[in-house]
């Protein structure tokens, strides 16, 4: 098994689900729990860089009121006032530059903490969830959304911040100027602030419509791309692309609304601010005619003068801006609020493994009220004996044995082990103990030693992998790769046929060398003599060990201790083969069905 090195976080940890609030914005106040201090020293960064910009004006009325006016022309003097704007302006740059990379500081501080949460969410969330979720839409929300959020950190949270220091700053530094200069100069403020508001309500809802159809297409992209080789061996492409066109026609159409919102506000804005500005220079130029004010005063008031709308502008901007934030948040706290699958609830702890006696006593089981799929099932498995279970599709043979390993948990009845109920051991424990061969194998884009060491917690030999491989037949097919073991397989698996594919998936819970094994379907994809080889190894693996069989050719059950025969939740038929052979039923029917097919598959070939 290859052992990651342990990483160090280099943010604090935090629950985000102490984040969760009915209100989007102490919501988002709370994920910066742990970055305040360095948002507070960005925006101080930016009050401080206000300050010098305020200086700058300050000693630009000097020299045109007290230099030039005087006409102070002495180069000593020139040079000192040069040398203070020079000053000045590193100060300022200084300062912008340390509220940067704070401000960088609390953005990718929170979004890293928020994107490992996530991925930790996910991981741990219930099957019951991940049954309803739509991939393409969890990969949007932990995507997309979150890097709003990242902006809303990065930008709105620090401009924010930065909007009422330049205001507070400016707007006193125009009142020591001229207090009736500067009281013109905000008379604008509740029309913004009204504006603002009214935008922001609508821009949420249709920001929130435009992630909802964003989602939609990012979950047909996924899938589309999923299964390209079904699309293309039915000749679908034409349908797949009209399909995601009308998809996507939807989402122009709500990001083309969204965006025409975002273009009506700046014009609105530009002619407020714009004649604010103007009328405040009237005025200004009217008090210098008239000798109210001095020259150098006015050239400062003009200069602070859009240092106080400027900000008044980007306030609307702002808010406009945090109603996406918002949205975003709420979408991914929707994630966030879901209850994990608890991995460690149970009070039983084995010692060592467990014997693998499973004791179903009635148990019944729904996902919902009017879904109920499992119904009374009665039966009793002795440690190291074989279950079939055999029926048609939708039977419930997988979901009865997804009840071992707790991917749900039954509703009604009793199911121990050990004599144990099973409720009382914990998850985690369980599926250490439990190997499982899918019916649809899953192999990770690795090496093909790494999908092999996959369900190991220790370190294994080279020995071992080759000994489960070869118990799997396929080590043969992977030695003759050019790499070997360190092949590397395509998404999924896609470089590897069927049968092979599911050949490594079985070599994985060798392995892992498990007390119960659970075989679903898990030579449905191989050649007849390659199920013959791996039946062969099974059976020497089943040995001593607990173990369900899902098939539906009764050639791969025939051999159990006990065969079930579910239908519609229900167990119609138990017994052995040769009792179930004798009587009439299911079982006899499937028999002779598959036994006929065989015949005349024989007969045809021996035609051919």
């Amino acid at each position: 098994m290859t052992t990651l090195p342990a990483a160090r976080p280099p943010v604090p940890h935090y629950d985000l689900k102490r984040a969760l609030s009915r209100n989007q914005f102490v919501g988002l106040w709370r994920m910066m729990s742990g970055f305040r201090l360095t948002y507070l020293a960005a925006t101080l960064s930016l009050g401080m860089a206000a300050l010098v910009k305020v200086g700058v004006f300050a000693l630009l009325a000097h020299f045109v009121d007290n230099v030039l006016g005087q006409k102070d022309t002495q180069p000593a003097t020139i040079a000192l006032i040069a040398v203070a704007f020079i000053g000045l302006a590193a100060g300022e740059g200084l300062f912008s530059f340390l509220s940067g990379r704070l401000a960088a500081r609390t953005a990718e501080g929170i979004i890293f903490r928020l994107r490992n949460y996530l991925f930790d969410h996910v991981q741990r969330l219930t099957f019951t969830y991940h049954d309803k979720a739509q991939t393409g839409d969890l990969i949007q929300r932990s995507t997309s959304d979150v890097d709003t959020i990242r902006r809303f950190f990065a930008d709105q949270a620090i401009g924010l911040g930065r909007i009422f220091l330049l205001f507070g700053v400016n707007m006193t530094a125009l009142l020591i100027l001229n207090a009736r200069l500067a009281l013109l100069s905000v008379i604008v403020i509740p029309l913004i602030a009204i504006m603002s508001l009214f935008f922001f309500r609508r821009l949420s809802k249709a920001y929130k419509g435009f992630q909802e159809q964003d989602g939609v297409t990012s979950t047909l992209l996924q899938e589309n791309l999923s299964g390209v080789r079904v699309v293309k061996a039915f000749a679908r492409q034409k349908y797949e692309i009209e399909k995601y066109e009308a998809a996507n026609v939807e989402r122009f159409r709500r990001g083309a609304a969204f965006m025409k919102m975002h273009a009506m506000y700046w014009p609105i804005t530009d002619i407020i601010c714009g004649s604010q500005a103007a009328f405040g220079y009237f005025m200004g130029a009217t008090m210098v005619i008239d000798g109210h004010i001095s020259l150098g005063t006015y050239i400062a008031y003009v200069g602070l003068v859009w240092q106080v709308i400027n900000p008044l502008r980007n306030l609307g901007r702002i808010i406009v801006h945090m109603s996406e934030g918002g949205v975003s948040y709420n979408r991914v706290m929707e994630m966030i609020k879901q209850e994990r699958e608890p991995l460690t609830d149970g009070t039983f702890e084995p010692k060592g493994s467990v014997r693998g006696e499973i004791v179903f006593d009635d148990v019944s089981f729904e996902y919902d009220a009017e879904a109920q799929v499992l119904h009374n099932i009665s039966f009793r498995a002795e440690p190291g004996q074989a279950i079939a279970l055999l029926g048609s599709t939708g039977s419930g043979k997988t979901t009865l044995v997804n009840l071992l390993p707790r991917f749900y948990d039954y509703t009604s009845g009793r199911l121990t082990l050990d004599g144990v109920d099973l409720k009382d051991y914990s998850r985690e424990t369980l599926r250490r103990q439990i190997g499982i061969v899918e019916q649809e194998p899953f192999l990770f884009s690795r090496s093909i030693r790494e999908n092999i060491t996959y369900g190991v917690h220790r370190e294994v030999t080279q020995d071992e992998i080759e000994a489960a491989a070869r118990a799997a037949a396929i080590h043969d097919v992977i030695q003759s790769f050019p790499k070997g073991y360190d092949t590397l397989v395509g998404e999924k698996g896609v470089t590897l046929s069927g049968g092979q594919k599911q050949r490594v998936a079985i070599a994985r819970t060798l392995l892992k060398d498990p007390r119960i094994l659970i075989l679903d379907d898990a030579t449905s994809s191989v050649d007849t003599e390659t199920e013959a080889s791996i039946r062969e190894a099974l059976q020497a693996l089943m040995k001593g060990r607990t173990s369900f069989i899902i098939a539906h050719r009764i050639q791969s059950v025939m051999n159990a201790d006990l065969i079930l025969v579910l239908d519609k939740g229900r167990i119609v038929q138990r017994g052995a083969h040769a009792e179930l052979l004798a009587q009439p039923g299911i079982y006899r029917q499937i028999y002779d069905v598959q036994t006929r097919v065989e015949i005349e598959l024989e007969k045809e070939i021996a035609r051919v």
